[in-house]
């Protein structure tokens, strides 16, 4: 596994961070995923979605919308096979609506593949 680029916006107080990453199998996942929640206390959501050669995979982690779904077309528009993106979300006090929720998560999601470019 390998980070291949952050993002990071922020939006009425909520903060959203972004990730790419390249993974060679699904436990590069996990591990990921560990490693974030331990870096990030304190987040709320850290929704996401991985292609790998033969599989991919995909959460909203509860936020409204279908953004595991926005991810997983990020990430095969882009032709980005054996990699994860997702974003962590910290909650700034106030709702965002989901649209606004939607739009700021794909924009962080997309922050990161336009770097990769």
């Amino acid at each position: 596994m390998k980070l291949i680029n952050e993002s990071f916006i922020e939006e009425k107080k909520s903060k959203f961070y972004g990730y790419l990453y390249e993974i060679d199998n699904k436990e590069d996942l996990d591990n990921i995923l560990n490693e974030l929640k331990n870096k990030h206390k304190g987040y709320r959501h850290i929704p996401y979605a991985y292609k790998l050669s033969n599989t991919a995979g995909k959460t909203n982690d509860k936020e409204p919308g279908d953004l595991g779904m926005n991810f997983l077309t990020i990430l095969e528009r882009n032709n980005l096979n054996n990699h994860l993106l997702l974003v962590v979300r910290f909650f700034g006090g106030t709702k965002l609506g989901a649209s606004t929720l939607t739009r700021t998560y794909s924009k962080c999601a997309n922050l990161c593949i336009n770097k990769n470019n």
